[in-house]
C-alpha cells in the first residue's frame, strides 16, 4: 500500500514543503528512509516504532520504505517524525484510506511515549505549508502559538499521537490556536533599563539619539567605567517599536536558530546581542554543515554590541564588513548557499589602549607608544570607515556621579524615543515611493545626492573638512547621512552648517587615535 502525507522543512530561514511517501510491501520486515535524511531523521525510525506501539497501535510487519521529496534536498532535524508516523499508520490501515489528508500538514518530533515535542523553524515551515495550499497544520502545542501568527491556515496544537488520531477520526475536536494580537500591541518593557539612569555623558547620549533616529553604527571609546556598556544596553529603549513585519522576520530567525522561548508567539522587542570577544567568525556570521544564523543575523532589526572591540579576532571583525554594507550575510557550504538578513545597528565599545588609561586626566597609562599603536591597529581602517558615529567618552567627575537633587532630572528613554520617532516619521514622508529605504543609514550615493540638499555655508564647511581630514568617498557619504539625520531631528528639510559641523565632530576620532 502507498500513502502520501505532507510535512515541511527549512533551509536557512525559509521553509519548503516536503512530501512524505510511504510504501509498505508484504516482505521481510524492514524500515528504510530515503531522500537525503541526516542522522536525526535516520534515528527517527526507533522513535516512530515506540510511539506507535506505546500509543496502542500496531506497527506493520512489512518492508516499509519512506521517501522524503524533493529527494535531492538535504533534510535535517526531527520535525519530520509526525508526518512519517501518519504516513506509516495510513499504510497500516490505522487511519482509514478514504480519510482526506491532502490539505493537512504534520510537523513535530516524537517521544517514545507518543508525545509531541517542539521543533526549530515552526514559523518558517507553517508559512511554507500555507503557500503550498495546506488548510490545516498539526504541530506540537509548544510551537502552536508561534505558528498561529500565519493567517489563512488553521493551526492545531497536538500533545500526543492518541489525541491527533482521535481528532482525525472525529472522536474529539481539537481547538485551533489563535494569535493574540494584544501580545504585539502591549507595551514593551526593558526590565528597568532607562537612559535616565546614566549619569553625565550628554555628548554620548546625543550620539546614540542620532544613531537611533538614522539607524547609524556607533563606536564608543573611553577608559573603563565611563558607562559605554551601560549606554549600549539602553539603546533598544529609544529605538522605534518593531512593525509586525519586522517582528515576524526576527521571530523566524530566532526560531530557526532554536532560540525562541517555549510557547512564545512573537518577539516584540528589538533584539540586543552582545557576544563575547572570544567568539569565532563562524559564530558571528553563522555556519555549520547546514548553515545556521549567527550573532549578526540574530541581531537583525536590533542591536549588535561588540564590547572590547580590539580583543575580537581580526577574522571576526572583518566578517562584519559585508553585512554592514549590504544588510545581509551570505554563507556557502557543500549543502548550498544561504543568505541571512542582517540589518542591524552595530555598537562597538573599546578602551583607548590595553590598560585603558591613555589620555586619562588623572590616571597614568602604563602602555608604551608601540603598545598603544599595536592595540589600536587591531581595528582596521575599512571597518572604522563603515562606522558613522565615533564618540569619545571621558571619565566622569565626582559632581557628575554624585549629582545634585536640585538639578533637572535626566531625560528618560521615553522622552528621547519620542524625538527619535518624530525624526523617523519626518524622514519617511520624504522617502515615500522609495523601495527598501527605512532610515538614513541606508541611503545610497544616488539617494544622498537627491535627498541631502546643503545650504551654501554647509557645503563650504564640508569641502574644508574633506580636504583637512582626508576623507574617503565612503567617509564623505557617511557625514552626509549623519547630517541628514541631525537635520531630521531638528525638523529641517535642508541641511545647514550646524548640522554638518556636528556630523563632522562625530567622524574625527579615527584621526585622533589612528593617524
Amino acid at each position: 500500500m502507498l500513502s502520501k502525507i505532507f510535512g515541511a522543512g527549512f533551509f536557512g530561514i525559509e521553509g519548503y514543503p516536503v512530501t512524505v511517501e510511504c510504501n509498505a510491501s508484504d516482505r521481510l520486515p524492514m524500515f528504510n528512509i530515503v531522500g537525503l535524511p541526516d542522522a536525526a531523521i535516520k534515528e527517527s525510525k526507533e522513535r516512530i516504532k515506540a510511539a506507535i506501539t506505546n500509543s496502542g497501535y500496531f506497527f506493520p510487519d512489512a518492508e516499509i520504505t519512506v521517501n522524503l521529496a524533493p529527494a535531492d534536498k538535504k533534510k535535517e532535524g526531527s520535525s519530520y517524525d509526525l508526518a512519517i508516523l501518519i504516513a506509516i499508520m495510513k499504510c497500516a490501515g490505522s487511519i482509514p484510506e478514504h480519510m482526506p489528508l491532502d490539505d493537512k500538514c504534520f510537523i513535530g518530533e516524537l517521544s517514545l511515549s507518543g508525545e509531541l515535542r517542539g521543533v526549530r523553524g515552526a514559523l518558517s515551515m507553517c508559512m511554507a505549508a500555507k503557500e503550498n495550499g495546506m488548510k490545516e497544520l498539526f504541530i506540537s502545542a509548544e510551537n502552536a502559538a508561534e505558528a498561529a501568527i500565519v493567517e489563512g491556515i488553521r493551526v492545531y496544537p497536538v500533545s500526543t499521537v492518541k489525541e491527533l488520531l482521535a481528532h482525525l477520526k472525529g472522536k474529539i475536536t481539537l481547538t485551533p490556536a489563535v494569535f493574540d494580537k494584544s501580545v504585539f500591541e502591549a507595551e514593551k518593557s526593558y526590565a528597568g533599563l532607562d537612559f535616565a539612569d546614566v549619569k553625565g555623558q550628554l555628548r554620548a547620549k546625543r550620539a546614540l539619539e542620532i544613531a537611533a533616529a538614522g539607524g547609524h553604527h556607533v563606536l564608543l571609546i573611553g577608559p573603563p567605567g565611563t558607562g559605554k556598556s551601560m549606554l549600549a544596553k539602553r539603546l533598544p529603549t529609544i529605538l522605534p517599536e518593531m512593525t509586525i513585519g519586522e517582528a515576524i522576520e526576527t521571530t523566524k530567525i530566532h526560531s530557526v536558530a532554536g532560540m525562541l522561548p517555549a510557547n512564545t508567539s512573537l518577539l516584540t522587542k528589538r533584539p540586543f546581542r552582545s557576544p563575547h570577544h572570544t567568539m569565532s567568525s563562524s559564530g558571528l556570521a553563522g555556519g555549520g554543515k547546514i548553515p545556521a544564523p549567527g550573532e549578526i543575523s540574530l541581531s537583525h532589526n536590533g542591536v549588535l554590541f561588540l564590547d572590547e572591540l580590539p580583543e575580537f579576532s581580526t577574522q571576526a571583525m572583518e566578517v562584519l564588513r559585508q553585512p554592514l554594507e549590504d544588510g545581509e550575510v551570505t554563507i556557502t557550504r557543500v549543502s548550498g548557499k544561504v543568505t541571512f538578513p542582517a540589518n542591524f545597528m552595530l555598537v562597538c565599545a573599546m578602551n583607548p589602549c590595553k590598560c585603558g588609561y591613555y589620555g586619562h586626566p588623572t590616571k597614568k597609562c602604563t602602555c608604551s607608544p608601540t603598545d598603544i599603536r599595536r592595540y589600536l591597529a587591531r581595528v582596521s581602517g575599512p571597518l572604522l570607515d563603515r562606522i558613522d558615529i565615533q564618540v569619545e567618552m571621558p571619565s566622569l567627575s565626582y559632581a557628575e556621579i554624585a549629582g545634585d537633587s536640585s538639578e533637572t532630572p535626566a531625560e528618560t528613554s521615553a522622552d528621547i524615543r519620542a524625538r527619535v520617532n518624530a525624526a523617523r516619521d519626518f524622514a519617511h514622508k520624504r522617502y515615500t515611493g522609495e523601495q527598501n529605504l527605512f532610515c538614513n543609514a541606508n541611503l545610497t550615493s544616488t539617494q544622498i545626492r537627491k535627498y541631502c540638499k546643503l545650504e551654501p555655508a554647509a557645503e563650504q564647511l564640508l569641502k574644508k573638512a574633506f580636504d583637512r581630514l582626508g576623507l574617503s568617498a565612503r567617509g564623505y557619504d557617511r557625514i552626509l547621512r549623519v547630517a541628514r539625520t541631525i537635520a531630521d531631528l531638528a525638523g529641517s528639510e535642508v541641511i545647514g552648517a550646524a548640522h554638518i559641523a556636528e556630523a563632522i565632530q562625530f567622524r574625527s576620532l579615527d584621526r585622533k587615535y589612528w593617524s
